[in-house]
């Protein structure tokens, strides 16, 4: 008799799969693991009972698989695979901390893992949906009015509705907007609802967003991931689009400004090292709406500016992901970084919309939950429609007391965010708890009732899963979002972001974290209406448009640009003359470097940070100098050599990924990753003896990782104001760089007979660090004079390397750049130096006059760099005046 095959034996890879169940949704029933009794499964639609079968296919998965038909169902394997590609392509991610060391000027490193977007959509009816919309729209209603009530009259408070120890004891509440009413009359405009279906079938809330709402981006990109895997299914099932519901929403925000419709919005951001990053810059880019940081941004006047190479201009909407307390330092938390100065009095006069309103944070807590109903009640005269997870705020002492001998029964949540006067805590579910810790969790919860709320617990619906050729049954939590119509109604977006366990059986209780590893799905709302064929994606411009294109650069992207030129310059510098000095060191370790270039070679590494604080000298310790110049090319050496450059030009570039191709991005992240990666297992080999040989050869790599990041900066960018600085960056580093090296040279050797500098192994080098050897030997042969070499490396306009040719180049991308301030321009110019008019006499007998002409060059550089800043990038000459309203 033949055995009956087993769930994992129908494998879509598997001839004999094929023929046994051609049928698409004989294959999925087939290939559908059991869920655990008493969860509902959105795959058959029903809740498993003990003892008996699992169900067969709900009607809507019958119609998803049936529409990809027996191909589609085969196909499953390889459509996972090209998520994942896609994924990567787009580089979606979301940031985790971690304990690595942080790059240069931030607080803490980030690991940006790649999004972990599943398969399968989760699949909603129309009649279902419909549910839904109403009680999340009914429960927008709610919060906006409670926002509303405890920023102004606060009845609620005096009618005894909501707890004034959870309201004004909150860290979130904002005593200073109370009493202001917000631009537009309107508190909340954007809200996320978490909904999980219960073993009864029907959607609960399990919590809610308020302040700094995450998601909007991610769903989209979800969207557009998914939606091609299934074009089929995606049309016949007739699934609602999203495109209609964003263009609403920036339309509200709009509608409420002062501005109207001319309002300028931006979507502020904590910056490249927020978890949800790639979602801002994304969803900015689809909304067509500046990314900007608080540095990004000045209020004079009440007034709120963006700050950009052509002046301030006028921001009237600001969709804010940073959370309330960093909003402002002047009112908030005086070491943020985060906010803007003076941003809460803009938004106190209603010269600004900030979506949320600063203060909202407060509506999130879960001890508030067992009133919200009583509260609806009172502000709408309704009931809830949607049912949320009961809890119990510990505060109450008469529901703490009688549910004390449960506590086992609960899970345990904190009820306020944590600040300098609350705490929080990670929820614990107390039945994991042992008698001891559990005791022990009775006891902290005596000692401070108000900061611990008891939730009950559920059974999660469970989402089916593609993995490893068999649908596997999961936990998952419904994330949808309320969007405001600037009118006083709410749109519920036709979607929204699945959130599904790691593994099967995992998180039983509706505890589902992206930062924990859990993944996400699309979420396809079916319709039984017209599919709104709205689209926000790039329509073609007509020749007309061309002359109303406007790319506006802030400050803050030019700034980081300009880094960027500098960063990739002088780690491209410092690479080569580390290069140098090695081989240098070498020679002076056998004795075969003259005694009169080891200070030369000491003062070069100390001037250029290639030696940390400390390091013992050349002329005293050629061994021990050695040794120093290859530790000091470790990015946490305490030295600014080579890996601290690279990682300060990674630091730049994740501060401009918007602006960066991937492969730009790619890189600059595999230069400095692989150049400490390649350098610590050089330096870490005990059997290594003399590592100076590898370390070399890791500096070559290096250097033809920068060679191609110079090449991408300066064929693949746009020539643009932002390129200009970019440009500017690097010549002004080439020209300070290059002018310091050719100064101390000369200085140390004197101007003797012989000076240095014409020595056999300063000729070398100089031209090494010019990276001229090859022009000079085809141009002057074996000629060691000083006259050639100072035309080749001073005066030739034809050679990159010299200080003629940068000099000259740098004077022109600045007149470009400061094109609209002639006067400043040439004001600025007239203090650069012009090497190329050097007298040919100090070249040719160079001596002091040449020193101090060249340290001049340098200066001259540095000056540059500061009046640069201080018109582009701080606003505080000149460029202030220029205000766009």
């Amino acid at each position: 008799m033949t055995p009956a095959p087993s769930q994992w034996s129908l494998l879509p890879d598997e001839p004999e799969a094929q023929a046994l169940a051609p049928d698409p949704l004989a294959l999925a029933q087939a290939a559908a693991l059991r869920c655990r009794d008493g969860h509902f499964y959105e795959l058959t639609g029903q809740v498993n009972q003990p003892g008996e079968p699992q169900g067969g296919l709900a009607p809507r998965w019958q119609r998803f698989f049936a529409a990809g038909g027996a191909a589609g169902w085969r196909d499953l394997s390889a459509k996972a695979l090209r998520v994942q590609r896609r994924v990567l392509e787009d580089g979606a991610s979301y940031n985790v901390h971690s304990d690595a060391p942080p790059l240069p000027g931030q607080d803490g490193p980030a690991l940006a893992r790649h999004w972990p977007l599943e398969l399968l959509p989760m699949l909603i009816e129309p009649d279902e949906w419909r549910g839904i919309e109403a009680g999340v729209a009914q429960r927008a209603r709610l919060l906006d009015a409670a926002m509303a009530d405890a920023y102004g009259e606060r009845r609620l408070l005096q009618q005894g509705l909501l707890p004034a120890s959870l309201v004004l004891a909150h860290p979130q509440y904002l005593r200073a907007m109370h009493g202001s009413p917000p631009a537009g009359g309107v508190h909340l405009h954007l809200l996320a609802f978490d909904l999980t279906r219960c073993a009864d079938g029907h959607w609960w809330v399990a919590g809610q967003r308020t302040q700094a709402v995450s998601g909007l981006g991610y769903v989209l990109e979800n969207r557009l991931i998914i939606a091609q895997q299934f074009p089929e299914a995606f049309r016949q099932m007739a699934v609602q689009r999203l495109a209609a519901s964003y263009r609403d929403f920036i339309r509200a925000l709009t509608r409420l400004s002062p501005a109207g419709e001319r309002s300028r919005v931006a979507l502020l951001t904590p910056g490249p090292r927020s978890e949800t990053y790639f979602e801002q810059a994304f969803l900015a880019r689809y909304l067509g709406i500046a990314l900007v940081e608080g540095a990004d941004l000045a209020v004079r006047a009440d007034k709120v500016y963006l700050k950009t190479l052509a002046g301030l201009e006028r921001v009237h909407v600001l969709l804010r992901r940073v959370d309330d307390d960093w909003l402002d330092p002047l009112e908030l938390r005086a070491d943020s970084m985060l906010g803007v100065p003076g941003l809460l009095q803009a938004a106190r006069a209603g010269e600004v919309v900030i979506a949320n309103a600063p203060g909202a944070g407060w509506l999130e807590s879960p001890g508030l939950t067992a009133f919200w109903p009583g509260v609806a009640e009172a502000l709408l005269g309704e009931a809830l429609r949607l049912p949320a997870i009961q809890t119990w705020w510990c505060g109450e002492d008469s529901a703490w007391r009688a549910l004390r001998p449960r506590l086992a029964e609960f899970i345990v949540v904190p009820t306020f965010a944590a600040s300098s006067t609350t705490r929080s805590f990670t929820p614990i579910v107390a039945a994991d708890l042992d008698g001891d810790a559990l005791r022990a969790l009775a006891e902290r919860i005596d000692a401070d009732p108000t900061a611990y709320t008891l939730q009950a617990r559920v059974k999660p619906a469970k989402q089916p899963v593609w993995t490893r050729g068999a649908l596997e049954p999961r936990g998952a939590v419904l994330r949808v979002f309320a969007l405001t119509d600037g009118q006083g109604g709410w749109t519920v977006l036709p979607g929204g972001l699945a959130r599904v366990a790691p593994k099967r059986d995992a998180l039983a209780d509706a505890w589902l974290s992206i930062q924990h590893g859990s993944l996400t799905a699309d979420t396809w709302v079916m319709t039984d209406g017209e599919v709104d064929a709205t689209t926000l994606l790039p329509q073609p411009l007509q020749a007309a448009d061309m002359a109303q294109v406007h790319w506006t650069v802030t400050s803050r992207a030019a700034e980081n640009l300009f880094w960027l030129g500098r960063y990739t310059e002088r780690a491209e510098s410092s690479a080569r003359l580390a290069r140098h000095l090695i081989d240098a060191s070498l020679m002076g370790q056998r004795g075969a470097m003259p005694a009169p270039m080891l200070p030369l070679l000491d003062a070069l590494a100390r001037r250029h940070g290639l030696l940390a604080p400390g390091a013992p000298g050349a002329p005293d310790d050629p061994a021990g100098f050695g040794r120093a110049l290859l530790a000091a090319l470790l990015p946490d050496s305490g030295a600014h050599g080579v890996g601290w450059n690279l990682r300060a030009l990674q630091g730049c570039a994740q501060a401009l990924r918007e602006r960066l191709s991937p492969e730009a991005w790619r890189l600059i992240h595999e230069a400095a990753a692989q150049f400490e990666q390649h350098l610590r297992a050089v330096l870490d080999n005990p059997a290594q003896a003399a590592p100076a040989t590898d370390v070399l050869n890791v500096l070559a790599r290096a250097d033809t990782h920068l060679a191609a990041i110079t090449g991408a900066q300066t064929d693949r960018m746009t020539r643009d104001d932002g390129w200009r600085l970019l440009s500017i960056g690097r010549q002004i580093e080439r020209l300070s760089f290059h002018a310091e090296v050719l100064a101390e040279t000369f200085a140390q050797g004197g101007a003797g007979p012989a000076p240095l500098a014409l020595s056999e192994e300063g000729f070398a080098l100089l031209l090494g660090v010019f990276d001229s050897t090859i022009t000079y030997r085809a141009q002057f042969q074996a000629r060691r004079e000083a006259p050639p070499l100072l035309h080749l490396l001073v005066h030739n306009t034809d050679n990159p390397r010299s200080l003629a040719w940068v000099a000259r180049t740098l004077r022109e991308r600045f007149a470009k750049l400061a094109r609209h301030d002639p006067d400043w321009a040439a004001a600025v110019a007239a203090g650069l130096p012009v090497p190329e008019a050097w007298p040919l006499a100090e070249l040719a007998a160079p001596g002091p006059a040449l020193v101090t002409q060249l340290r001049r060059a340098a200066a001259q550089a540095g000056e540059l760099s500061g009046l640069i800043s201080q018109r582009y990038f701080a606003h505080v000459i000149g460029a202030e005046q220029r205000v766009w309203q």
